[in-house]
């Protein structure tokens, strides 16, 4: 595809047409890629790996936050807060896997999560009267 940019900004006064030639379809394959990447959340600055991370649009972060969970819960609050808000923004999922493992995705990527039981209803022993 080509583009002649002198002549849509006025600076084709009697000259040659310059074309510029651009290739569309140069984007690198492996660009386009889905990763996996574990994280570690030591502290809060810590996350800030992971937001970039996860605004490619192109990673599924695994976190580890058993670090800052030890160290300070306040801290850890503060971060998954901020997890979850960018990964909403980018119409993304994130849950919990145990006690220590988080799982981010962006948009196109969905966490299973199974239907909870229903809860079966204790009868009154006078129900049955």
């Amino acid at each position: 595809m080509a583009f002649n940019f002198k002549g849509l900004f006025g600076g084709n006064r009697g000259e040659e047409d310059e074309y510029l030639e651009l290739d569309l379809n140069a984007a690198k394959k492996e660009d386009s890629k889905v990763i996996v990447k574990p994280f570690v959340l030591r502290d809060y600055d810590g996350m800030e790996e992971i937001l970039n991370a996860l605004r490619t649009g192109y990673t599924i972060a695994v976190i580890d936050i058993k670090p800052l969970k030890s160290r300070d819960l306040i801290e850890l609050k503060r971060a998954i807060s901020k997890i979850k808000k960018t990964v909403d923004a980018l119409e993304g999922t994130i849950a919990g896997f145990g006690d220590n493992v988080i799982l981010a995705t962006p948009s196109f990527a969905q966490i299973h999560r199974p239907s909870a039981p229903e809860k079966k209803e204790s009868k009154d022993r006078w129900d049955s009267f």
